[in-house]
């Protein structure tokens, strides 16, 4: 640990389950957790996984067991073959002991439902995963879904994320988890909902057309603290969380 002070023994799931979180009214407090290149590639080939290190996954890993949902969007679902988390017996107690069902619920927001309904996704989630869709969705797809999932309509041509938000709040999440991709999270910058970005800057350099952390037509400057830094093998991993005059 580099900071907020320079540290041996601690390390990301010691620095993330102990860091404070205050939850928003209404709505869990937002973290991000994304992986980008130095020259700010989130994906080779469409894929995160070949940016990531053992340290980031350490990150990931810790990020994750610390949240109530994990929150992702249709496309990295798919590219990235999401399947429910497995956390480790440890992670489960330490869940329970903060008063946290055992595991994160997962929750998929999509506008095409454009969603494989026999994924592993699906059909080993320990409890059925939210789907967040606009009514514009299609109407075979929206039936296949709710078979399999707990289906939110909230907003009409797109996913309304301050809905979600208020209904994820309604059902006493306290944190969300959002695993991407760079046009959700572009989203939840422009309605506002951007509390915390993890962000793993791995020592590559990668060119090409790859998405940022945060895409959006239109800039929204939010400003953010440094709250932890690490470093592993050429990997700088920073918690930033918003600035408190935000």
């Amino acid at each position: 640990q580099l900071l907020p002070e320079p540290a041996d023994d601690i390390g990301p799931c010691e620095a993330h389950a102990s860091a404070l979180r205050p939850t928003p009214s209404g709505r869990p407090w937002f973290a991000l957790n994304m992986v980008a290149s130095t020259d700010g590639a989130i994906s080779i080939d469409g894929r995160s996984g070949s940016l990531g290190s053992d340290a980031d996954h350490d990150v990931f890993r810790a990020i994750r067991a610390i949240g109530d949902v994990i929150v992702a969007a249709g496309g990295t679902v798919r590219a990235e073959s999401y399947g429910p988390p497995k956390p480790s017996e440890s992670v489960r107690s330490a869940r329970l002991a903060r008063g946290q069902a055992e595991r994160p619920r997962m929750a998929v927001v999509s506008g095409s439902l454009d969603l494989d309904v026999t994924s592993p996704y699906f059909t080993e989630a320990w409890e059925p995963p939210l789907v967040y869709t606009a009514s514009s969705a299609p109407p075979d797809r929206l039936a296949a879904l709710r078979r399999v999932a707990d289906v939110q309509v909230a907003g009409e041509h797109a996913v309304d994320l301050a809905a979600m938000a208020r209904h994820l709040g309604s059902l006493d999440m306290s944190c969300a988890v959002v695993e991407g991709g760079g046009i959700l999270n572009g989203h939840l910058l422009a309605a506002d909902l951007i509390d915390e970005l993890n962000l793993t800057v791995a020592p590559m350099l990668v060119g090409g057309r790859s998405n940022r952390a945060v895409v959006s037509p239109q800039e929204h400057p939010s400003h953010l603290r440094l709250a932890h830094l690490w470093e592993s093998e050429g990997n700088l991993l920073a918690r930033y969380v918003r600035h408190p005059a935000a």
